[in-house]
C-alpha cells in the first residue's frame, strides 16, 4: 500500500515537472522570437535614418597650425567622395574679422568656388585654405578659427581649422634721415639722429646699443646706450656722437652700429662716414705744401746756376 502511494507520488511529481518545463520553454521561445524581431528591425531603422552619411568627407592632416603675429597660414584639405556618380560641390569658407581667407588650388594657384569629384575617388591635388591678416594688421595672440564647407544638394560636410597666433617680438633700427652715409669733422663731436622702433606686438626689454669703429675713434649714444623697455608701435630717438681723432686723414670710413635685444635679435646699420679736415688744418696743409714747393724751386735755381 505504501509502495503504491509512493509510485503515484513520483508520477505526479514527474508530471508536474514536465508541465512546468513546457511552460518555461514556451516563454523562452516567445522572448527569443520577440528579441529576434527587434534585432532584425534595428539595422533597417539605422539604415533608413541616414542613407547619405559619410558619403562626403573633408579631411586635414594638420588642422591646427601655430605662427607668429603677422604670419600667413595655409591648411591642406582633402575631399573624399564615396558616392556612385559624378558630383559638383560648391565650396565656401568663413574666417575671423580683419583676415583674408580663400580656397585655392591648381598651378598657378587660383581661388575656386566649386569642384567636381568622380565617384569613389579623392581629389588628386589637395585644396589649400589660405588665411592671412589684412595688410598692416598684427593680430593679437590667440586662436583664430576657420570653417570650410562643401555641399551638393543634400550632401554636405565641413571642417574646422585653427590658427594659433603667438606674440611677435620685432624691432627696427635706422637713421632718422634714412641715409646710410654722413659727413663728420675730425677732432670734433658730430651728432647723428637714430631711432629704435618696436614693430611687434609685445614690449621689448633691454636693447643694448653697440658699435664697431676704426681705431682711435670715439662713438657714444646719447642720452643712453640702453633702451630699457619699448612698447609696441613706439619709436625712441637717440643721438649717435662720432668723434674721429684730430689727425684722421680725410676720406671714407665704415662704422657698424648694432642693436641687440634680450631675445638675441640683432639689427645693424652699416654707416659710411666721410671725414673732413678742420678748416685750420686745411690752411696749415696748404701752407706746408706751398713751403715745400718754394723750397724745391729755390734748390732747382741754385743747382741750375752751378
Amino acid at each position: 500500500m505504501n509502495r503504491s502511494r509512493l509510485v503515484r507520488f513520483l508520477l505526479c511529481f514527474t508530471l508536474l515537472l514536465a508541465i512546468l518545463g513546457g511552460l518555461a520553454g514556451e516563454q523562452t521561445a516567445l522572448a527569443t522570437q520577440k528579441g529576434g524581431n527587434d534585432f532584425s528591425l534595428l539595422p533597417l531603422a539605422e539604415e533608413d535614418s541616414s542613407p547619405e552619411e559619410n558619403l562626403l568627407e573633408l579631411r586635414c592632416l594638420y588642422p591646427v597650425l601655430p605662427g607668429k603675429s603677422g604670419d600667413d597660414f595655409e591648411f591642406e584639405v582633402e575631399l573624399i567622395w564615396r558616392g556612385d556618380e559624378f558630383r559638383t560641390f560648391e565650396l565656401g569658407v568663413t574666417g575671423p574679422p580683419k583676415w583674408n581667407v580663400a580656397i585655392v588650388a591648381g598651378y598657378p594657384e587660383k581661388e575656386i568656388p566649386a569642384i567636381g569629384l568622380e565617384p569613389g575617388k579623392t581629389y588628386p591635388d589637395k585644396i589649400k585654405v589660405r588665411l592671412a591678416p589684412l595688410a598692416g594688421e598684427l593680430p593679437e595672440p590667440g586662436d583664430y578659427m576657420v570653417t570650410m564647407a562643401a555641399s551638393s544638394e543634400d550632401i554636405q560636410d565641413s571642417i574646422e581649422l585653427k590658427a594659433v597666433v603667438t606674440a611677435l617680438y620685432r624691432f627696427a633700427f635706422y637713421t632718422t634721415s634714412g641715409r646710410l652715409n654722413t659727413e663728420v669733422t675730425a677732432g670734433k663731436d658730430n651728432r647723428l639722429s637714430i631711432k629704435v622702433f618696436n614693430t611687434g606686438t609685445e614690449v621689448i626689454n633691454k636693447i643694448d646699443l653697440l658699435s664697431t669703429k676704426p681705431s682711435g675713434w670715439t662713438i657714444t649714444y646719447e642720452p643712453t646706450d640702453k633702451v630699457e623697455a619699448l612698447e609696441p608701435g613706439i619709436a625712441q630717438e637717440l643721438y649717435l656722437v662720432i668723434k674721429p681723432p684730430r689727425e684722421t686723414i680725410t676720406g671714407d670710413y665704415l662704422v657698424t652700429l648694432r642693436a641687440l635685444s634680450t631675445d638675441l635679435q640683432t639689427r645693424e646699420i652699416e654707416l659710411r662716414v666721410t671725414v673732413l679736415t678742420p678748416t685750420i688744418w686745411g690752411w696749415v696743409g696748404i701752407i706746408i705744401v706751398l713751403a715745400v714747393v718754394a723750397g724745391l724751386a729755390v734748390m732747382f735755381r741754385r743747382l741750375g746756376r752751378r
